[in-house]
């Protein structure tokens, strides 16, 4: 039998290992949350240093009582649900198509993760002029083709600005669910496919009862991953339209970055991404549920 003390020793040493990642962690993930928290508390504003009243929750019932928090929320939700849904749709079938044979089949692989390689900035600039009223592709295109008879100031309407921004990401972050989805579709066994294919299982009815099945886990975990990235997402509206016109593409996160960094509130802005990051605890918290019950199962 192991004396006390080697019991001990085996029993703290992994927890040593694990210390310096933790106090890692700590100081640049919880140490800032929790200034954060604190100062959601205060009327911290910047050019004011001296004076910073305490609020409590104050900045809480501000933020509910305030009309761009609503529109910047139903503006995130739209955000949210447009772009994962259609960066879902496109990446599953580039995968599916990724997954079949043809001779240049590497040299696609490579040159889909380009989008996803490129950084936000440049994405922005890019689309901008894309989308540009006198230069544009978009317009010279459409206008070639009959489909519209003038230019179109695609950045500078209500009702066309937000589609604009949100195609943009679409085709920024689609190569992420193509990317995963192809890792996943590798794992699934081909003996299942053929077996379906024997039983006059046609393409649709294979991808729906034997391939999704069979990568659901994968699709879950990149969905929740996705759905948290494009919720804190705000460099390629800031470049493309800077949360205009009016506060048509006002989301949540946007709308605390300008708090901060314009109106330099910064006790606010902390509430706003306070509320953000609650709401985004929800979603994980649903999701831990739904992986907990399936393992349970």
């Amino acid at each position: 039998m192991k004396p006390a003390s080697a019991r001990a020793r085996l029993t703290i040493t992994p927890y040593l290992f694990l210390l310096p990642a933790l106090l890692v962690t700590a100081a640049v993930i919880l140490l800032p949350v929790a200034q954060t928290a604190w100062m959601s508390l205060f009327d911290y504003v910047l050019f004011r240093p001296r004076n910073i009243p305490f609020l409590g929750i104050g900045n809480f019932i501000r933020a509910f009582n305030d009309p761009v928090f609503w529109v910047s929320l139903w503006n995130s939700v739209v955000w949210i649900g447009a772009v994962v849904f259609f960066q879902f749709i496109l990446g599953l079938g580039t995968a599916l198509l990724l997954n079949q044979s043809f001779w240049w089949r590497s040299a696609a692989r490579a040159l889909i993760v380009v989008p996803w390689a490129l950084p936000s900035v440049i994405i922005g600039l890019m689309w901008t002029w894309m989308y540009d009223f006198n230069l544009g592709i978009f317009n010279d295109v459409l206008l070639r083709l009959g489909v519209i008879g003038e230019p179109i100031a695609w950045l500078a309407r209500t009702d066309t600005t937000l589609p604009a921004v949100i195609l943009a990401l679409v085709w920024q972050g689609f190569p992420f669910f193509a990317v995963v989805i192809l890792a996943g579709l590798q794992t699934v066994p081909s003996e299942l496919l053929e077996a379906a294919e024997i039983d006059g299982a046609r393409p649709f009815q294979r991808l729906r009862h034997v391939t999704m099945p069979a990568i659901m886990e994968v699709v879950a975990t990149a969905l929740l991953l996705r759905t948290i990235w494009v919720a804190n997402s705000l460099d390629v509206i800031l470049v493309m339209t800077g949360g205009g016109p009016g506060y048509v593409t006002h989301t949540l996160p946007l709308y605390a970055f300008l708090k901060a960094s314009s109106a330099m509130e910064y006790g606010y802005a902390a509430a706003l991404a306070l509320i953000l990051t609650a709401l985004l605890l929800v979603v994980v918290f649903a999701y831990v549920r739904r992986a907990a019950k399936d393992l349970e199962i």
